[in-house]
């Protein structure tokens, strides 16, 4: 069974999200902001990690940092799923090694599900 972290501050979103994923089949942690993401990603150590941008304690970009800079999560595949659809934000994160950058908005879902299948090569 893969192992998927969401680290996402909006607890209704965290929970229909990793709901669904359960259902796939998937193995769901949730963290509700950046720091205890990372302790969360080195205790764990998931196949792939969900990453909001907006967070408390410590935003996506610093998350996100904290993980490649550490051999054990420099390697586990990243997506992030936020609200901020500035250009900038969106280059900002695929320059730093993100494996894709979902727009909440912008995606149902079934296709949120569909590109984490994708990337897990389900």
């Amino acid at each position: 069974m893969k192992k998927i972290l969401f680290i996402e501050d909006e607890l209704g979103l965290q929970r229909a999200v990793s709901q669904v994923l359960q259902e796939q089949g998937f193995e769901v942690f949730s963290e509700l902001n950046g720091e205890m993401g990372i302790l969360r990603a080195q205790k764990e150590l998931p196949d792939l990690i969900l990453l909001d941008i907006v967070l408390p304690r410590k935003d996506g970009f610093a998350v996100f940092k904290e993980l490649r800079a550490n051999p054990l999560t420099e390697k586990i595949p990243v997506i992030v799923l936020s609200n901020l659809e500035g250009g900038k934000d969106i280059q900002k994160m695929i320059e730093l090694g993100a494996t894709t950058y979902l727009v909440k908005i912008n995606y149902k879902l079934d296709e949120v599900v569909e590109k984490i299948k994708s990337v897990l090569k389900e």
